[in-house]
């Protein structure tokens, strides 16, 4: 039994292994989390981390080993049960149910209720109160959670987890993934507060950057089996992405382009109560990004561009030419492709297979005399993964089973198929590991070279100053700022993006 201090651990595993189908997702885990410590858990999609975080929630029982929680053997059998004992789960996509109000959600299963049975609103909205308090959040228990932003909703999966009491583990699968900056310092603020309070955190994240200062303990899981557990503090960053991916980090990006003719330019552009006054251009060869905070409207400037939504005024000019844009399958024909934020709503079919994804917009081009050819797609979609190294059992493997790096890729295999000159990217490596990131990094960099005007729009800014020749900045709907590469550092884009709304404060 591992002690500290003359304490058990807050939680230890040993030897904890799981399989699927013949397929070993842990094999042999072991490690420790102290009381009242943040702990990383770090890897790349496919390392066991989704596995090991079920386990210790009662959504899978391990095929073998031990998890001591304060000393004492456990073995949840259902999520509740674990709640009940302290453990509780908060993911990067939040199960709430948007049409109940704050306090509804909180409580889902275990409301108040009063003597006769019913439940008892008033001490359920008294009791969100004060867990919404504790928190330090100020948010209506009586609002409709509809209306709520994403950190907002993470705040009420933050609350749910104390209505039990005081949490003793509380593990956070990628809480930052759709955070603004200001929320992502809302949580880490609350993490603190929760570590002060003795509670023990797990902190799943793909953003190395972000742990600094944070963390105590660094756990790396490298293809279903432990790495190393390392202290937090004096950890290079460079030496953490070599322990998850078992080589060194890849080297900076060789930015000898050839910068040719113009492919893209907006004039003025709006959408009606979005944005306003946008005006650009992107050339070939060309990495243009777009930054800015959560609901600046980059992403509706870009669904606008591809005919998403028809503008309100201003002008497209697609290789010279005026566009009047109604319709994305017009910018599909004009050589303009748009890889959504979303990529399992709106990229993909998720259970139809990689074939069938990677052909879905050619497939009229591929069939012949109407005639659809299945030996063909496949050969093309054989070809897409091997150029783009998308790891499959095969190219008729449902989209749904396959990590988020390579359903990613899928994605832009599908839209790469079109042959595109202009390819619009929104947010093209959110949520996946940092190996599968490296590699989309690359494929961007070799579409760019190979003469793609790219537009992308991320909120990664060591990405963006990574990758981007020009970096532009929204805010408010706005373009407030355009920076070159030799001049842009994430203090001045941070600065730009924000200071609207600092005026607006004061």
């Amino acid at each position: 039994m591992s002690m500290q201090d003359g304490q058990p651990a807050r939680l230890h595993l040993e030897g904890i292994s799981k399989s699927f189908g013949g397929i070993h997702a842990l094999e042999g885990v072991g490690f420790t989390v102290g009381a009242g410590a943040v702990h990383a858990l770090l890897g790349e999609n496919g390392a066991g981390k989704s596995t090991l975080v079920k386990i210790l929630t009662g959504v899978h029982a391990p095929d073998s080993g031990v998890v001591l929680l304060d000393g004492m053997p456990c073995h949840f059998r259902s999520p509740m049960e674990a709640r009940r004992a302290g453990v509780v789960a908060v993911y990067q996509d939040p199960k709430v149910f948007p049409h109940l109000d704050v306090a509804e959600n909180i409580f889902m299963g275990i409301h108040p209720t009063s003597r006769l049975g019913t439940v008892d609103r008033h001490r359920m909205y008294r009791r969100a109160r004060e867990l919404l308090a504790g928190l330090g959040v100020e948010l209506d228990p009586a609002s409709l959670v509809a209306g709520l932003s994403i950190g907002e909703i993470q705040f009420v999966e933050f609350a749910r987890a104390m209505t039990e009491g005081m949490a003793r583990l509380l593990i956070l699968d990628e809480p930052t993934a759709s955070l603004t900056p200001a929320e992502t310092g809302r949580l880490f603020a609350v993490v603190r507060r929760l570590r002060a309070r003795g509670c023990s955190v797990i902190f799943i994240s793909h953003r190395i950057e972000e742990l600094s200062g944070l963390v105590d303990t660094v756990t790396v899981l490298r293809d279903g089996r432990h790495v190393a557990t390392l202290p937090a503090a004096g950890l290079a960053e460079a030496e953490v992405v070599r322990l998850m991916v078992g080589r060194e980090a890849g080297a900076p990006i060789n930015r000898a382009r050839v910068v040719g003719k113009e492919r893209l330019r907006v004039e003025r552009l709006g959408l009606a109560g979005r944005f306003d006054d946008i005006s650009f251009a992107v050339r070939a060869g060309e990495i243009v990004g777009l930054a800015g905070l959560v609901g600046a409207g980059r992403s509706e400037i870009a669904q606008t561009i591809f005919g998403v939504s028809r503008p309100s005024a201003g002008h497209v000019f697609v290789n010279g030419q005026p566009v009047h844009v109604r319709r994305p399958r017009q910018m599909l024909a004009l050589g303009v492709a748009y890889v959504p934020e979303d990529r399992d709503q709106e990229g993909l079919i998720t259970p139809l297979s990689i074939t069938h994804n990677l052909v879905l917009p050619i497939q009229r081009r591929l069939a012949r005399a109407g005639i659809l050819r299945p030996r063909f797609e496949r050969q093309l979609a054989q070809s897409v993964t091997t150029d783009l190294q998308i790891r499959s059992a095969g190219v008729d493997q449902p989209v749904a089973s396959l990590s988020g790096g390579n359903r990613q890729k899928v994605v832009l295999g599908k839209w790469l198929g079109t042959m595109p000159s202009v390819l619009i990217l929104d947010e093209p490596t959110h949520g996946i590991d940092v190996g599968a990131k490296a590699q989309v990094h690359d494929i961007i960099e070799r579409l760019a070279g190979e003469g793609m005007a790219i537009l992308m729009i991320s909120s990664d800014l060591p990405e963006l100053l990574r990758l981007a020749d020009r970096i532009l900045v929204v805010a408010d709907g706005r373009m407030i700022r355009e920076f070159a590469r030799s001049d842009a550092t994430q203090e001045a884009i941070m600065q730009a993006a924000t200071t609207p709304r600092r005026r607006a404060a004061e």
